[in-house]
C-alpha cells in the first residue's frame, strides 16, 4: 500500500512539474521572443512541443552520467594502448607534453607564477 502510495504521489508530482515548466517556457518565450526577434506568441502545448524539440536537439535528459562518454575507464584503456605502441623515447616525450600542458608547476621551478 505504501509503494502505490509512492508512485501515485511521484506521477502527480511529475504532472505538475511539466505543467509548471510548460507553463514558464510559455511565458518567457511570449515575453522575450516577440519583443526581440519579432516571433509570434506560443501557446502551452507549443512551448512543451518546443521543450521537447530542444531535448532531443541537445540531448540533457539527466541520469547515468558516468556511462554518458563509453563505459567507465575507456579513457585509460586508450592511454594505454596509446603508450603501449610507443618506443621508451616516443613515451617519455608523451608524458612530458601531458605534463606541459595540464599540469602546474610547482612553486620552486622556473617558470612558475609566484
Amino acid at each position: 500500500m505504501k509503494r502505490g502510495k509512492r508512485i501515485i504521489k511521484i506521477v502527480l508530482l511529475s504532472i505538475v512539474g511539466v505543467l509548471l515548466f510548460g507553463i514558464l517556457i510559455m511565458m518567457l518565450w511570449n515575453w522575450l521572443v516577440p519583443d526581440i526577434f519579432k516571433g509570434p506568441e506560443i501557446t502551452f502545448w507549443q512551448a512543451l512541443g518546443l521543450f521537447l524539440l530542444a531535448k532531443i536537439l541537445f540531448g540533457g535528459w539527466g541520469g547515468g552520467g558516468r556511462w554518458r562518454h563509453g563505459y567507465p575507464g575507456q579513457w585509460r584503456n586508450r592511454y594505454y594502448e596509446k603508450l603501449s605502441t610507443m618506443t621508451p623515447e616516443e613515451r617519455e616525450r608523451f608524458k612530458q607534453r601531458m605534463t606541459e600542458k595540464w599540469c602546474r608547476p610547482k612553486r620552486d621551478e622556473p617558470g612558475a607564477n609566484v
